[in-house]
């Protein structure tokens, strides 16, 4: 009678762990990326290099002067790794306006930077012959060792 008892209790946990592997593998195929395949969003390829283009795809601002921004003397020899960002808004005629959109932890630096930034000279951005208003961002990182 013990060794029916023990063969029984045997195919019953045999059949549980049978049964619990077949839900962990249900599971496991509802977790699988091809599930979320209706959910990816396909991005247009993004231009890293040159010139940044826009929608249009035309060659936005051009640079032509770009002074570097001067560590302020309060700051020289201490030890800085800090960024600040900034779109540029070229108009037609050439005209540029500073948006701050992340300033730098150090607002000397912030000041270093728009400083810098308000001497940049530009070609407008141009769609076909004609200048049109455009924009460019800019990331100025100070670091020093």
């Amino acid at each position: 009678m013990g060794s029916c008892r023990l063969a029984t209790i045997v195919v019953f946990l045999t059949l549980s762990l049978s049964l619990n592997l077949g839900l962990a593998a249900e599971g496991d195929r509802a977790t699988h990326h091809s599930d979320h395949e209706e959910d990816v969003v396909l991005l247009p390829p993004v231009h890293v290099h040159g010139l940044p283009l826009n929608k249009d795809r035309q060659a936005g601002p051009v640079p032509t002067h770009t002074p570097w921004p001067v560590i302020p003397p309060v700051l020289e020899g201490t030890v800085l790794d800090d960024w600040m960002k900034v779109r540029l808004l070229v108009a037609k005629n050439a005209t540029s306006e500073i948006v701050i959109l992340e300033p730098c932890k150090h607002r000397e630096l912030t000041h270093a930077g728009v400083g810098a930034l308000k001497q940049w000279k530009f070609d407008p951005q141009m769609k076909g012959d004609e200048p049109v208003d455009g924009e460019l961002t800019v990331r100025i990182h100070f670091r020093t060792q």
